[in-house]
């Protein structure tokens, strides 16, 4: 296993934990589907007709059955569908994902590749390559998730890879904090590598 000299501009050691923190905050947000929905008093069904007369009942005055304080009533301030995407600035979303990465460098969780080339689809081959590395997780749990970052994916190894559960597979060009800080350890080819280099620094 050789040692690799990464590029200083991006790779300072510099982790901008609020930019992190923003990033993931927005992201997670961005995911939401906001389709919870509830029905005020005007929506529900029912209750035209005034349950009983104003006055001399002894009873207290009700205009609708529909009434929040009744079952199947209304709901009072309930939620309703939202949307809760917010964009960042560019710069900043650079500035996290450029801290995420110095954060693996720190924890000694990132292992670059010369490449991966697979003849044939097989997953048991491609799993090979991570138990070489020793960073397999045990049989049963769903800890030590791995990320494996790509300059491209051909049809082959995209066959083979989809069904290894403890791998994700990304684009180096398409990754960003979120997914970066979500997995223990971060796997990336010389050639993707490359390329998300030229991504933050431009």
């Amino acid at each position: 296993m050789d040692s690799l000299k990464l590029d200083k501009a991006v790779f300072d050691g510099a982790i901008n934990t609020a930019a992190i923190h923003q990033a993931v905050n927005a992201y997670r947000a961005n995911q939401r589907k906001g389709l919870a929905s509830t029905k005020t008093r005007g929506e529900v069904s029912g209750g035209g007709k005034k349950p009983w007369r104003q006055k001399g009942t002894g009873r207290a005055r009700v205009g609708s059955t529909r009434s929040p304080l009744w079952r199947h009533g209304g709901v009072i301030f309930g939620p309703h569908p939202r949307d809760f995407y917010y964009k960042l600035p560019e710069k900043l979303k650079t500035l996290a994902l450029k801290s995420s990465l110095n954060a693996k460098v720190r924890e000694n969780s990132l292992i670059v590749l010369d490449r991966i080339n697979l003849e044939k689809a097989k997953t048991k081959e491609a799993a090979k390559i991570f138990s070489n590395f020793k960073i397999m997780p045990d049989k049963g749990t769903k800890s030590n998730r791995l990320l494996l970052l790509l300059d491209k994916i051909d049809g082959n190894l995209k066959l083979a890879l989809r069904n290894i559960n403890f791998l994700n597979v990304n684009l180096a060009t398409d990754t960003h904090a979120y997914e970066v800080m979500s997995h223990n350890k971060l796997i990336i080819t010389k050639e993707g590598l490359h390329k998300l280099i030229s991504r933050i620094k431009r």
